[in-house]
């Protein structure tokens, strides 16, 4: 998410060079604990570790340069390249991207 909050902003500030102004970013993230971390300081004393990009992440959001929400695991459509799935959840997601066999009998 730090990564992402980091570009996000680079591009808001291209954007805003630009004169383009921008309603805030929704930033998706598939961890729940890392959005209540990230909305909740107070979360972090629950964590071993708290690390400097959470911060960066908080800050951004209470900036309102961008508002993240929940998406689960199944709807994640980067996941079709980076893991294997199954049969269901592996047509669902082609057909979302407009992922068609062009060797299929038409």
């Amino acid at each position: 998410m730090a990564i992402a909050t980091c570009e996000l902003t680079w591009l808001r500030c291209l954007f805003k060079d630009l004169q383009v102004h921008l309603k805030p970013v929704t930033l998706f993230c598939d961890n729940q604990a890392a959005l209540h971390i990230a909305a909740n300081l107070v979360f972090h004393e629950c964590t071993k570790h708290i690390e400097i990009d959470c911060h960066v992440v908080r800050e951004k959001i209470q900036a309102g340069q961008i508002v993240t929400k929940f998406v689960p695991f199944y709807l994640q459509l980067a996941d079709i390249f980076t893991m294997a799935l199954g049969g269901d959840n592996f047509k669902k997601l082609t057909s979302k991207l407009n992922i068609f066999n062009i060797h299929a009998p038409t």
